[in-house]
């Protein structure tokens, strides 16, 4: 679909993503969410918070998906994929704290459950203490080298601007996203509004913080978990954002569309 002036003229206007950036802060409710996870559980699926997070967020993609546009040279483009970059804690074999970042890609035909399984085995797969994934080998090897860093990273940034960057380095960068998320939560840490990348495609940043009381729909809540997001306001309308986020709350109120076919049979009884 051909941009109208004004979206094509935005990226000229606000050259950088730091210029673009746009914040805002959803809650999620936790009774709703943990309601669905027991359920789950009880047929035998384990279901995380950050699966059912990502799950909605996903199925609200598919709705509306400009969502999952970047700004790049000072043109939009449209992914022909979907993927979602997050950091997972692990330890070392001396026992000192680590951080290893990781991307996992979504089809389709995924849904909570699919996705959810997807996170795990990534984890899994990541959580040994002598484990380098290629992302972490690639670091490793390039800080053992003096000048190195400057070098590579100057030249990354060069190619990643005029479009040239190698596939084999975007598919090892957590920098080239549709969705980075962080679960502050699970360090007992509030969400915080996170900055989107200059380098990269990270159009969206979601943060995760620690359930707190607040009002939703004009109804204080005990437990609401407050879901922080950076977005880069260039990529579509607020009116396009907007029918994205209410996509987003509907499936967090109602996590069980997040599984295949239940939308179909789901109509929505609110404006």
């Amino acid at each position: 679909m051909k941009e109208t002036a004004i979206a094509s003229a935005i990226p000229y206007i606000m050259p950088h993503r730091y210029d673009a950036m746009n914040m805002a802060t959803e809650y999620a409710d936790m009774e709703a969410l943990r309601g669905y996870i027991h359920r789950k559980r009880r047929e035998g699926v384990r279901i995380s918070y950050m699966a059912l997070i990502l799950a909605a967020y996903y199925k609200a993609y598919l709705e509306n998906p400009k969502i999952n546009r970047f700004i790049m040279n000072k043109h939009i483009y449209q992914r022909n994929h979907f993927c979602v970059s997050f950091v997972m804690l692990k330890t070392r074999a001396d026992g000192t704290p680590d951080e290893t970042t990781l991307k996992v890609f979504f089809e389709p035909e995924d849904d909570v459950v699919s996705i959810n399984d997807k996170i795990e085995a990534v984890i899994a797969q990541n959580s040994e203490a002598a484990h380098d994934n290629a992302t972490d080998k690639f670091a490793n090897f390039m800080f053992s080298v003096p000048l190195l860093p400057s070098i590579v990273v100057g030249l990354a940034r060069l190619m990643d601007r005029w479009g040239i960057l190698p596939r084999f380095i975007i598919d090892l960068s957590p920098f080239h996203t549709s969705l980075f998320i962080t679960n502050l939560a699970s360090i007992n840490m509030t969400s915080i509004y996170h900055h989107t990348y200059e380098f990269g495609t990270t159009s969206v940043f979601l943060c995760m913080g620690k359930p707190t009381g607040n009002y939703l729909s004009g109804e204080y809540r005990q437990k609401l978990m407050p879901l922080a997001a950076v977005t880069d306001e260039r990529i579509c309308s607020g009116v396009e954002y907007a029918r994205f986020w209410q996509s987003f709350n509907r499936y967090l109120r109602h996590p069980e569309l997040t599984e295949s076919g239940a939308e179909d049979n789901y109509k929505e009884t609110t404006a």
